[in-house]
């Protein structure tokens, strides 16, 4: 078997969202599973995962400085803590200075938990629609993510999403021509946008360095797991095996009705893809 180290987010054990002081405090507008984090936490571990990613809200949020409930998460059921997931509208300056505080926070606790990775998603689209320099704010906006990863020993990465300015294989071409950052591919969320995902992981295979496997279902729209749907991430994980990939993998599905099985599905589908390597 290919020498992945497999993860699982857990953002599917309750619904998503962010944190509702956020509307009137944009430092606090981080994202949140309403759940809890202790079963997810030892779900994944019965399922055979090694690591875990957390969204920021769920890390630091009313937390002490020492992380004392995630730590605790961490060594009763030995998962490694991989990466923490932050976002950001990071196109305007007057509230840039606030979210880039948040992410700082997130960064920090990402080093003090010992996590490899730092994911921000974002990039606002307008309501009267993008504008070219809005690739160039989001872009040093981005790198000022990386600089803030970087002088915590973290790898960061811009994760493209719908809903974002980034979505196709245009908008992740343009943003990764002016941003030094890394990609952290999301193979449902780029398919659902049009993309080969197979092709991007190629075009992209240097700035790769952690990827998001996550099924998707176009109609109805639905995430599923990663086996599952019109997503061809069979033909990712043959990309990956070819470029040489050695990262974490993370598996993730946004919600399902048992989330344990989902993350036992999702698994199961990896292994059965790289078995024999």
């Amino acid at each position: 078997m290919t020498a992945w180290k497999l993860a699982y987010h857990a953002n599917c054990w309750g619904p998503l969202g962010g944190d509702a002081v956020g509307v009137t405090s944009i430092t606090r507008l981080a994202y949140r599973t309403f759940g809890d984090m202790g079963r997810a936490a030892e779900d994944i571990a019965a399922a055979g995962y090694e690591g875990i990613e957390f969204f920021d809200g769920n890390v630091v949020e009313g937390a002490a400085d020492d992380y004392a409930a995630i730590r605790r998460i961490l060594a009763d059921t030995s998962l490694s803590l991989v990466s923490i997931y932050a976002g950001g509208n990071f196109i305007f300056s007057d509230i840039l200075e606030e979210e880039l505080a948040r992410v700082t926070k997130a960064a920090d606790a990402a080093q003090a938990l010992g996590a490899q990775h730092l994911v921000v998603g974002g990039g606002a689209r307008r309501h009267d629609g993008t504008r070219d320099k809005d690739y160039d704010a989001l872009a040093a906006a981005l790198d000022k993510v990386l600089g803030i990863a970087s002088a915590r020993g973290l790898k960061a990465h811009y994760h493209p999403h719908l809903s974002t300015i980034v979505e196709n294989p245009d908008e992740v071409r343009k943003i990764f021509s002016k941003t030094a950052i890394d990609f952290c591919p999301d193979t449902a969320h780029l398919a659902a946008a049009g993309g080969d995902v197979a092709a991007m992981v190629r075009e992209h295979a240097g700035r790769i360095s952690y990827v998001h496997l996550k099924g998707l279902q176009k109609e109805p729209f639905a995430f599923v797991p990663v086996g599952r749907g019109d997503c061809d991430n069979g033909a990712v994980i043959r990309v990956l095996k070819d470029i040489g990939y050695a990262g974490w993998i993370c598996n993730e599905l946004d919600a399902w009705p048992d989330p344990a099985a989902g993350a036992r599905e999702s698994r199961a589908f990896v292994e059965a893809q790289t078995a024999g390597d």
